[in-house]
């Protein structure tokens, strides 16, 4: 008799943990749901900041899929507000795998053989000399990225994803 009790008894307390256990799995999984939207939310706006605070893409691209494109001369731009000037050599760095990369390579002539920096030159040129010497000293990246978005407004693409700015002296 005391075996059959003990087999009752475990087994009302194993139908009682089956019990618990569902009751627990069924709380858990809402809470795991809810969880999972929290978490998508957040990953939906960490996408956001893929676009910086002057609007343009932070796109990373691997350096073998980057061609640079150098502009021959170095620009030597009068300052706004000032009898001062900025001088410094630019480089574009263009995305290789871009749809655009063909066409975009043709109007800049990186495989032409023509070289068509004096539009670059003018877009460049258009940008700094509308700020003055200590906007230049105090942020050039901003004026560094407001370059950027015009040449990629001018030629109406993404595949020019970068700029790099070198010997930068003021004057």
């Amino acid at each position: 008799m005391k075996k059959n009790l003990l087999s009752i008894l475990i087994l009302v307390l194993l139908l009682v943990n089956i019990a618990l256990t569902s009751v627990m799995m069924i709380s858990v999984i809402g809470t795991n749901k809810k969880n999972a939207e929290l978490v998508t939310s957040i990953a939906a706006v960490m996408n956001l900041e893929l676009i910086g605070p002057s609007g343009i893409a932070n796109v990373e691209v691997p350096l073998a899929d980057t061609y640079t494109y150098d502009v021959q001369d170095a620009l030597l731009i009068p300052l706004n507000g000032s009898n001062g000037y900025i001088t410094f050599k630019i480089s574009l760095l263009l995305n290789t795998k871009h749809e655009d990369y063909k066409k975009i390579s043709k109007d800049i002539g990186t495989d032409t053989g023509v070289v068509r920096d004096s539009l670059i030159m003018d877009i460049v040129n258009e940008v700094v000399s509308a700020h003055t010497e200590e906007e230049c000293r105090n942020d050039f990246g901003s004026v560094r990225d407001e370059i950027l978005k015009a040449l990629q407004q001018r030629y109406q693409t993404g595949c020019i994803y970068d700029i790099a700015i070198s010997g930068v002296q003021y004057g």
